[in-house]
């Protein structure tokens, strides 16, 4: 790969054109956030959701959709945001997505990006963003909805829309609107955790962590590069974590509840993390999942290592709440090993009378019970 570089219309470092890694046959398990897999499998459980996932199924206007956005948006081409239209196919190349989705711009000041459909996905992006983001930034951000789309999220971001809409509209029935926004909230803490892995995705396609970063510092706080720093950035994001009391910890739950992406701040930290990581350097090596093996792939492996994530989220966390839950598990394990040396002092029994194990009071000819304590 060149290291040569050349200044964009901000004078800021741009990325040069370059040969990036291609990642054939790459499966979406490869990026996927074990938090959104185990958030996904959660949604899936609850009660109603399939009922309300068939009915949607077949009813989405996504005819309907697909003409709004051919008749009131510009469709991206050769021969309309060319530029565009390039980084998606060179997205689509990299990630090995055969089918390019038709990716449409719609004027709305508000930077943001989505993938919606439930046949085929559709990329929507906003002027707000092309007008924010400079080439390698945008790239990111076309990887991120690519990734969305290799991962099958369309679909329930496209029933989170719909349901969103539909509670505000029978907000008035009480029970009605209880029953909707108990999917929706799941939905959303789905979908919060689906754009970590879609952040991923957009890195594997960019291949470059400073423009990621710049992305989603632009998003928080607009286009002005000269006065942010990403390490300032990040350090915002451990004083998020780490800062406040459990009155905080509450509030921080509040506040995210309504939204349908993570904190900016925290999805910069995150993505950081991921790659710094072996995992990342792995699948930068080509040592990844291939679609052609998830058929094959264990759903329980998937359960344990999105347990163990969270195990060790919680146990790394420097936020009041999760310290008190790690300190409250720690105990808890703490009290049930000093009750299970017991139990086996006390049913390996002091055989010949002279145990200096044997718990205090417990009688030195007392018999154990029959298989002598052993474990199954």
């Amino acid at each position: 790969m060149s290291d040569d570089s050349r200044p964009n219309g901000n004078g800021h470092e741009h990325v040069p054109s370059r040969q990036r890694r291609r990642f054939p046959g790459i499966s979406s398990r490869a990026y996927e956030h074990p938090a959104d897999r185990s958030a996904l499998v959660a949604l899936r459980k609850l009660s109603g959701f399939d009922t309300v996932f068939k009915a949607l199924s077949g009813l989405l206007p996504e005819r309907s959709l697909r003409l709004l956005f051919l008749s009131d948006s510009v469709r991206v081409s050769d021969a309309q945001f060319a530029h565009l239209n390039d980084m998606l196919r060179d997205a689509c190349y990299i990630l090995d997505l055969e089918k390019v989705p038709p990716m449409y711009v719609t004027q709305n000041p508000q930077p943001n990006a989505m993938c919606i459909g439930m046949d085929e996905p559709i990329i929507v992006v906003t002027t707000g963003l092309v007008e924010l983001l400079d080439e390698e930034e945008m790239r990111a951000v076309v990887g991120h909805e690519v990734g969305h789309a290799l991962s099958g999220h369309s679909v329930y971001r496209t029933i989170l829309l719909f349901l969103t809409s539909l509670a505000l509209r029978v907000a008035w029935i009480p029970l009605g609107n209880l029953a909707i926004m108990a999917i929706v909230t799941a939905l959303r803490e789905w979908f919060r955790k689906s754009e970590l892995s879609a952040d991923r995705a957009g890195l594997l396609v960019g291949q470059d962590l400073r423009a990621s970063m710049r992305g989603l510092m632009k998003i928080a706080g607009g286009n002005h590069l000269h006065e942010m720093n990403v390490d300032a950035f990040l350090e915002q994001a451990e004083e998020y974590e780490a800062g406040g009391d459990l009155r905080d910890s509450v509030l921080k739950i509040l506040n995210v509840l309504p939204r349908s992406h993570p904190f900016t701040t925290v999805r910069a930290a995150e993505l950081k993390k991921w790659a710094e990581s072996r995992e990342y350097q792995r699948l930068m090596d080509g040592h990844y999942p291939r679609r052609a093996e998830d058929k094959d792939a264990s759903v329980s492996d998937s359960f344990r290592e999105s347990a163990a994530h969270y195990a060790n989220n919680v146990k790394s966390s420097k936020d009041p709440l999760m310290k008190l839950v790690s300190d409250l598990a720690g105990s808890a394990g703490g009290i049930g090993d000093r009750v299970r040396r017991g139990f086996d002092g006390f049913t390996s029994g002091p055989q010949n009378g002279n145990s200096k194990d044997a718990p205090k009071g417990t009688p030195k000819d007392a018999p154990g019970p029959e298989g002598d304590g052993d474990e199954n």
